[in-house]
């Protein structure tokens, strides 16, 4: 199977199927997949991607669950994991980053997922019509501490000018206007773009071009020559933050604690 890139269009998807190689991914609500999804795909509900233990609901699962998840999909160091969602890259990019902390390489996304592939009228299965089925493997995690970001190294980029916080939430939450954790407002130096920016909502929730989002990042010193930092409430909308950083080749890690952990500690510094 020749290279596939980060980014895939629902078009070049569409006509590369089908391919041993190849695992799809819906990281979407059982009931969304019931419903609607693209054939061959194995589900992954997003609850499955988080820990779920508060207040930072959003940190990475132990690998013991990491284990069964990725055993029960089928995944091994021969498949190329191509992965979407039906909400413009969120939860995709978490499956991302996860695949990142595993140690996992091979993948892409497939930009718009289930509102691009709806709209071009592409086929679709449910489960009356798909009968395929994940087959398991026998998964070991190897989980790369080098990758995770935690709240004492978010801490410590405050003060290095070579570090930005990208925080990928809405405006309001980042000015502290909206309540969602104990103290609001951003960590001190923290540069805002709202995940939702990074969007096409006039095509089908596909990523807006990547030279229009590098002109936004740089004009908001989130440059390629820093150490980038990003983060949501949960990691779950900085999971697309995450993705785009990637593909535009940034030194870029993800703090999984998110707003949830800071937020909700007394003893960090809060700008607002």
């Amino acid at each position: 199977m020749a290279t596939l890139p980060l980014i895939m269009s629902p078009e070049a998807f569409n006509e590369s199927l089908p391919h041993d190689d190849i695992l799809l991914v819906a990281v979407v609500q059982q009931a969304v997949f019931n419903s609607h999804h693209i054939r061959g795909s194995i589900l992954v509900e997003p609850a499955e991607l988080m820990n779920g233990e508060k207040p930072a609901v959003g940190k990475l699962p132990t690998k013991e669950k990491l284990d069964v998840l990725f055993s029960k999909i089928g995944l091994n160091s021969d498949k190329h994991v191509i992965v979407y969602d039906d909400e413009g890259g969120g939860w995709a990019g978490r499956l991302i980053w996860t695949l990142d902390i595993i140690g996992h390489k091979n993948y892409s996304y497939l930009d718009g997922g289930l509102s691009a592939w709806l709209k071009m009228g592409l086929p679709l299965s449910n489960m009356n019509t798909d009968d395929s089925m994940p087959k398991p493997t026998t998964f070991s995690a190897n989980i790369r501490q080098e990758l995770l970001v935690s709240k004492e190294e978010v801490l410590t980029s405050i003060d290095d000018v070579e570090s930005i916080v990208w925080d990928a939430r809405a405006p309001e939450e980042f000015n502290g206007a909206k309540v969602t954790a104990l103290r609001n407002g951003h960590i001190p130096g923290a540069a805002n773009l709202n995940w939702l920016e990074l969007q096409d909502r006039e095509n089908d929730l596909r990523l807006k071009p990547l030279q229009e989002i590098q002109r936004q990042l740089n004009e908001l010193g989130i440059s390629k020559d820093k150490k980038v930092i990003t983060h949501c409430q949960t990691h779950h909308r900085s999971g697309l933050t995450y993705l785009v950083g990637k593909a535009l080749g940034y030194d870029i890690k993800a703090y999984d604690g998110s707003w949830s952990e800071w937020g909700n500690d007394p003893e960090v510094p809060i700008e607002i």
